[in-house]
């Protein structure tokens, strides 16, 4: 596996912390009660990151949900929520084009037929700029280990820093902003 491809990723989110926020989305089965739950186990850490990143990732999101409440079982067997995560990325790009003004003579007789006067023989020039950049996501999923079904889906996305630091820090913030209103309320009853 090529790990110095993958370490930008690291971010996954993407996220950078200090030049964007990321963009993170959650949702949830209506029907669950999350209250009936107090323990969780990781049935599928991320893989597809280096070692080091997958280790932060996995620490973060037990920090967030061991600070509200919940139990980490050594096997998501023993738990009520069994957890997955997942980061990818992918490479985009953005064009900057910018635009010279034109460029005046001044006044005077112009080469050619022109009378005198001021002219813009010169003609406006474009330069243009490719910048590529990495964009990842880090996907979390919950799923109630009773009946199998998944209760819960986070997932932060961000542009990838490229300094370690910077990639911990967005790992970090997207991770706090996708558990910050966790866990849902409980589901309103159903009037018959």
């Amino acid at each position: 596996m090529h790990y110095t491809r993958l370490t930008p990723v690291l971010a996954a989110l993407a996220l950078s912390a200090c030049a964007s926020t990321p963009s993170v989305y959650t949702d949830f089965s209506p029907t669950v009660s999350f209250s009936n739950f107090h323990s969780y186990g990781w049935v599928k850490e991320p893989t597809d990151v280096p070692p080091l990143v997958s280790q932060r990732i996995v620490a973060d999101i037990n920090a967030q949900l061991q600070a509200k409440g919940w139990r980490l079982e050594p096997s998501a067997a023993n738990a009520d929520v069994a957890l997955a995560a997942h980061v990818s990325t992918q490479q985009k790009q953005t064009l900057d084009t910018f635009y010279d003004g034109p460029t005046w003579a001044g006044w005077g007789w112009q080469p050619g037929w022109y009378a005198p006067g001021w002219y813009a023989p010169n003609v406006n020039m474009a330069t243009t700029t490719v910048y590529t950049y990495e964009v990842g996501t880090l996907v979390v999923d919950m799923f109630d280990t009773k009946t199998k079904q998944a209760i819960w889906r986070g997932s932060a996305t961000d542009t990838v820093p490229e300094s370690p630091q910077a990639q911990d820090a967005a790992l970090k913030a997207g991770i706090d902003k996708m558990f910050s209103g966790f866990p849902p309320e409980s589901p309103k009853p159903v009037r018959q």
